[in-house]
């Protein structure tokens, strides 16, 4: 999340301390006995003043001081900081069902149709039966597989494109940014759409979900995302995204004969759709927001994890020849390195894991909310908690991880930790219930695009900028300045 408190400290203040004694506010922090370290806090907006630019970071740093499980507030909400995989163990394994629920945030319930998508849906049975569709539909193993032929044919033209440059600079985060997208396009929606409209409106949305809502933590200050301009972006792109979506469902509902090989994700909602698989019926607005949401994981924290992986190899030339000499095993000279060789390549997974691990690319996950009072190593949570798990932090926790700041693939090989939620110190896609049930869709194109780039190209940095690693906060964290590169022939 992007938090900007310029215009919120404005009008605020003067009425913080207006409202500071009020009784509601001093019962609700000591309505529990033994609540977890909190930081010291303003009147009304809490401790938000704390987080800064990129609060993950912010939030690491309190916990040094608070300790792993920490309760901030902001605004009027309370917040349980969870920054060690002891913590993210009892809230996603021990007491999974009870932190199941999403808060009710303003920004992604207007994007995403009253939060009828599956991240941030409610739990409950609709939430329920969407995850469903998910895992046994469209993100399967058999789904995900079929359509291989899609991301090899994608990475060609990534090639034949870096090839045809003919060693001038390339914008290599564009270009990963470019074919993620079009994977994802081809997959769920049957075709390719305008390149830089589309990656506009995605790149707005993106942004806007990573942007604070005052009325979302303060209620009675609602208006200042009114004044800011906020919900008048909100609106026009939750209305350009509906617009485009609707195009592209009647697109689908027009189509005749579908071959069932052929078929991607909308015709496949719109299958569940007519055959009423869900057990009660799967409304417009619902298809629109699950492919909303694929397209958000999708493409925005692939292309991300796909960016780091490359920038830290760029910065450990030794990694990057480790990787080469593995990808030019399983390449064989061919024109491209095939799905099916990946699994051969351990070297290349565990490149992946360490990026993960160094750049979660939603360091604080998706927030969650207790449904019930709870015991949580020995601290009293109150029903209605929210939940920042600092999958950031977890990643470069000392006490976990030899040299954690360090890059350094070789930890993972012979190493079973993984980042499918079974290992708590590992977890960039969540885990429990509430786990990202698109890892594999996601991973298998960071893979395959990472293998055939470093087997066909050697790359040399062209700027000082493209060696920078500042990163640049939102919902995901990006890398501030992209990688420009001069991509030679390898043979």
């Amino acid at each position: 999340m992007v938090f900007t408190f310029q215009v919120l400290i404005l009008y605020s203040l003067p009425l913080a301390f207006v409202l500071y004694f009020l009784k509601s506010y001093i019962s609700s922090s000591k309505s529990l006995k033994n609540l977890p370290p909190s930081p010291p806090k303003l009147p009304l907006i809490g401790n938000l003043h704390q987080l800064g630019s990129s609060p993950y970071r912010a939030l690491q740093s309190m916990a040094r001081t608070y300790g792993p499980v920490m309760l901030i507030r902001l605004g009027t909400v309370p917040v349980l900081v969870a920054s060690s995989s002891d913590a993210a163990r009892e809230i996603l394994k021990t007491h999974d069902s009870i932190f199941a629920n999403r808060p009710c945030l303003k920004i992604p319930s207007r994007i995403f149709y009253a939060s009828k998508d599956i991240a941030f849906a409610q739990y409950g049975e609709y939430w329920r039966q969407a995850k469903n569709i998910a895992v046994l539909h469209l993100l399967s193993n058999k789904r995900v597989h079929s359509y291989g032929f899609v991301r090899e044919e994608e990475v060609a033209l990534l090639i034949e494109k870096i090839q045809k440059a003919n060693e001038s600079v390339v914008n290599l985060s564009e270009l990963v940014i470019s074919v993620t997208n079009n994977v994802l396009c081809r997959v769920a929606l049957g075709r390719r759409y305008d390149g830089r409209q589309f990656k506009s409106l995605l790149d707005r949305t993106m942004e806007l979900l990573g942007s604070f809502s005052v009325g979302s933590y303060i209620p009675s200050l609602g208006w200042v995302d009114r004044l800011s301009g906020l919900e008048r972006k909100v609106q026009e792109v939750s209305k350009e995204f509906d617009e485009f979506l609707e195009g592209v469902i009647q697109e689908h509902v027009n189509k005749k004969n579908v071959d069932v090989e052929c078929q991607d994700l909308v015709d496949i909602l719109l299958k569940i759709q007519r055959d009423n698989l869900m057990g009660f019926p799967l409304e417009k607005d619902m298809i629109k927001a699950i492919i909303l949401d694929l397209f958000g994981a999708g493409t925005d924290t692939t292309s991300t994890s796909l960016e780091w992986a490359i920038a830290e190899l760029l910065q450990h030339p030794q990694a990057m020849k480790e990787l080469q000499q593995e990808a030019l095993i399983m390449g064989e000279g061919a024109s491209i390195i095939t799905e099916d060789k990946l699994e051969k390549m351990p070297y290349l997974k565990a490149v992946l894991k360490e990026t993960l691990r160094l750049h979660a690319p939603g360091p604080l996950l998706i927030p969650h909310e207790s449904t019930q009072d709870v015991k949580l190593l020995g601290y009293d949570i109150p029903s209605g908690t929210q939940v920042f798990i600092n999958a950031a932090a977890i990643g470069r926790d000392p006490s976990k991880w030899e040299a954690s700041e360090d890059f350094r693939p070789e930890r993972f090989l012979n190493n079973p930790i993984d980042y499918k939620g079974f290992h708590f110190e590992l977890i960039p896609f969540g885990a429990g219930r509430r786990g990202c049930p698109g890892i594999q869709f996601g991973m298998i194109i960071n893979e395959l695009v990472l293998a055939n780039l470093v087997y066909k190209f050697d790359f040399v940095l062209m700027g000082e900028e493209s060696s920078d690693m500042t990163e640049a906060n939102g919902i995901a964290v990006h890398k501030k300045y992209p990688i420009l590169v001069s991509a030679l022939p390898r043979y």
